[in-house]
């Protein structure tokens, strides 16, 4: 399994995100998993322009890194997503990277693929930031398997307390296993199953405007 990880911290891999990050890699290496991680620098990944481009072509005009981080996702078999928490969301950098993703969104371009989220913060309220992080993944197409969290104002010394070491390494094991297994979460394929059947209606409502998309459905999902 090749895992790409997502790093939306200004502090990159010298950060407690990508320290937490780290352990949950650790798991999934321990399952065979190969993994990449690449820091959403803000510089790499630029702001959306709404210019619709990526729904009539395919692909984001700009010159930057997105389209590259994009193919390396498309060619990975999971995704993990990791960010502080920034005034109650994800970081500037990693929002960049998800509305730079509205065209994947619209063709759910990352099916078959799993995931997890990572959430770091000073003083707490981590649960709905990963929460918002696995839905984005689903409508994505990726199936989440979870998330971990630290409060590092909680937390005495450098090193992570050893139940949340256990929880990140565990995520990282259920990533891997859950791609062998080929895992169905209910509860995410419920709301998966929502949100395709939002996007078909949204790509017939839309198909002489999105022509890129709109072929995309009709090749991958049979839509006419």
């Amino acid at each position: 399994m090749k895992i790409i990880s997502l790093v939306g911290s200004p502090h990159g891999l010298k950060g407690n995100t990508a320290r937490l990050l780290s352990h949950v890699l650790d798991g999934a290496k321990a399952e065979g998993a190969k993994t990449e991680s690449i820091v959403l620098a803000g510089t790499n990944v630029l702001l959306c322009l709404a210019c619709d481009t990526c729904h009539r072509k395919g692909r984001c005009p700009q010159k930057d890194e997105f389209e590259s981080i994009k193919k390396k996702v498309l060619d990975s078999d999971g995704i993990v997503l990791a960010s502080p928490n920034y005034i109650f969301s994800v970081s500037a950098q990693l929002k960049a990277f998800m509305d730079r993703c509205c065209g994947v969104v619209h063709c759910m371009a990352f099916e078959g693929k799993y995931g997890a989220s990572v959430v770091t913060s000073g003083g707490g309220d981590e649960e709905p930031i990963a929460q918002f992080m696995n839905h984005f993944l689903i409508t994505t197409g990726v199936t989440p398997v979870g998330s971990v969290w630290a409060t590092m104002g909680t937390i005495v010394g450098e090193d992570f307390p050893k139940e949340i070491l256990g929880q990140a390494r565990e995520l990282g094991k259920k990533l891997v296993r859950a791609w062998k297994d080929k895992a169905i979460f209910p509860e995410a394929e419920k709301i998966r199953k929502s949100f395709e059947e939002r996007m078909r209606r949204l790509m017939l409502y839309r198909k002489e405007d999105w022509p890129y998309e709109y072929q995309f459905w009709k090749k991958r999902r049979g839509l006419k």
